[in-house]
């Protein structure tokens, strides 16, 4: 069962507290500190994410079993670890980007 996180948003403006991730070139918000749980997302021109996040807003939910929710679906990137220890995969459905978590452990 997939429990709502937040909304990223792409973005070329910069944000108050932004914060880099190296791996993707992407400054991105602390979606936890939004009151709408908005996480803005402003790449790099070199970032090596992918065109269709770095375009449309993406919706992210938690899952207790990332493998499980990203089987049979098409994958967008690939399961890595985020920045506070989760799994995070992103997949296409309904032609944008979802983010899937699972919480660390």
């Amino acid at each position: 069962m997939r429990k709502f996180s937040h909304i990223g948003i792409p973005t070329t403006e910069k944000k108050e507290n932004e914060s880099f991730m190296e791996g993707g070139n992407i400054h991105l918000t602390d979606f936890n500190t939004s009151a709408n749980k908005i996480e803005w997302l402003r790449f790099a021109d070199d970032s090596p994410m992918p065109q269709l996040l770095k375009e449309q807003t993406h919706i992210a939910w938690i899952v207790p079993d990332l493998d499980k929710a990203m089987e049979g679906q098409e994958v967008l990137l690939e399961p890595f670890i985020g920045g506070d220890g989760s799994r995070i995969g992103f997949i296409i459905e309904e032609g944008i980007p979802v983010e899937l978590m699972e919480e660390a452990k």
